[in-house]
């Protein structure tokens, strides 16, 4: 591995010298690999180990990107589509209008641009996005939406990561409004289905042509992470490197916010049956799964029962007690915010719950006040978490109805872990 590379932050070295990496792999380093730490640009081998495991992730610099073409598709949003092409400045950029009724708008958003333009019949994103695709002759191609504002350094800083052939793609952080479910956070993180980070949206995504197979069409919704599971199942590294930040513009209105979140819910049933195994709500690993019953049940003296043992049986693998403490407790937290997330998208019915018993209540606001300290937003905590239980609420009616047209309950069901 020749790219520079850095050490993610929360690795943590265990008493027996031992490292245990964020994605819970634990790695043994010789007395030289641990002194080579400091240098890993003159050991790509081990730099390698790191980055597989993910305990390290590749930083390259930036690069020229004359070999990259930049697709665009839109839908009227004449205003969005200027303030994008504004902020790409000079670059091989094609529009596609997928049916914009002002046609003539677009059409002098990027005459002023000097961006190409092509129009179709409304069509969706897949296919706007599969239209442009024979009309390209670069080497890579950046998918990016319209109501999107991209750093003016965007295509240099992303294009250095695909300067690895087993990287096929690389997206950015995509940043906009208090609660966007296009912000996958502040870690970088190889993007594999089942882990903290399981996709990525194209928003913004910079692509190896060669490797690119056509968007699902049939997906109005979630077409782009059926694309990155392909690619992913199909041995390709996908990264995410979010110290490159997009602007993305949410919907200013509730009733729209809402909407887009209800489609984005009906996507989960068709990603479900095409990718088996990938998508699941809820995951309840056994462990973790009942010291949080127990203490739902108020039984504490179990749960801490329970949690000791859970302990032990880990400190077999780790050789710390206090990690495996940590860590149990760690899994423990996440596994009860877990339940309330997966409870927030029963909406109303879990409102009308709450009314009557204050554990539910909890865990349904709970998740929502640790997300609010964690990303310290403008707005107060009690507004924010309003806002959140809205929005998981109108996803988890699209999950609902969208189960409903493609028969499968799959989405609904909890998993003892992720895949």
């Amino acid at each position: 591995m020749s790219t520079r590379v850095v050490l993610d932050p929360r690795n943590r070295w265990l008493r027996d010298g031992r490292l245990l990496t964020p994605t819970g792999r634990l790695l043994r380093l010789s007395g030289a690999g641990r002194r080579a730490l400091g240098d890993l640009a003159s050991q790509p081998s081990l730099a390698a180990r790191l980055v597989e495991a993910g305990a390290a992730h590749p930083a390259p610099d930036p690069r020229p990107a004359g070999d990259v073409a930049v697709v665009v598709p839109v839908k009227d949003r004449a205003a969005a589509l200027d303030r994008c092409l504004a902020a790409l400045g000079p670059a091989d950029v094609l529009v596609v209008d997928d049916g914009s009724v002002d046609a003539a708008a677009v059409e002098s958003v990027c005459a002023r641009h000097g961006a190409r333009l092509v129009r179709r019949p409304n069509g969706g994103p897949a296919a706007a996005r599969n239209t442009a695709l024979p009309l390209l002759d670069k080497d890579f191609v950046l998918f990016l939406d319209s109501d999107c504002v991209p750093p003016a350094d965007l295509l240099a800083r992303l294009r250095g990561h695909l300067d690895d052939p087993a990287v096929v793609a690389v997206a950015p952080r995509v940043v906009g409004g208090a609660r966007s479910p296009l912000d996958l956070g502040p870690h970088p993180a190889p993007v594999r289905p089942g882990t903290a980070v399981a996709y990525v949206p194209t928003a913004a995504l910079l692509v190896r042509r060669s490797a690119l197979t056509p968007f699902d069409e049939s997906l109005r919704y979630g077409e782009d992470v059926d694309l990155v599971w392909r690619l992913a199942d199909g041995g390709w590294v996908v990264r995410y490197d979010p110290s490159v930040v997009v602007a993305h513009e949410e919907p200013a209105r509730l009733l729209d916010r809402l909407v887009r979140r209800y489609h984005y819910g009906t996507s989960a049933a068709p990603l479900s049956r095409r990718h088996p195994g990938h998508l699941t709500h809820l995951v309840l690993p056994p462990w973790p799964t009942a010291v949080v019953g127990l203490l739902l049940q108020r039984r504490p003296v179990l749960a801490a029962a329970t949690a000791a043992l859970a302990t032990a049986r880990l400190d077999e693998q780790v050789h710390d007690r206090t990690t495996s403490a940590r860590l149990v407790a760690t899994s423990t937290a996440a596994t009860a915010l877990g339940v309330g997330r997966a409870l927030q998208l029963a909406g109303p019915l879990a409102w009308w719950a709450a009314r009557r018993r204050p554990v539910v209540a909890g865990l349904l606001v709970v998740p929502l006040l640790a997300e609010w300290r964690q990303r310290r937003p403008a707005e107060d905590p009690l507004s924010y978490t309003a806002r959140g239980l809205l929005d998981q609420a109108a996803y988890g009616a699209g999950v609902v109805v969208g189960c409903l047209r493609a028969r499968t309950a799959r989405p609904l069901l909890p998993r003892r872990r992720a895949r």
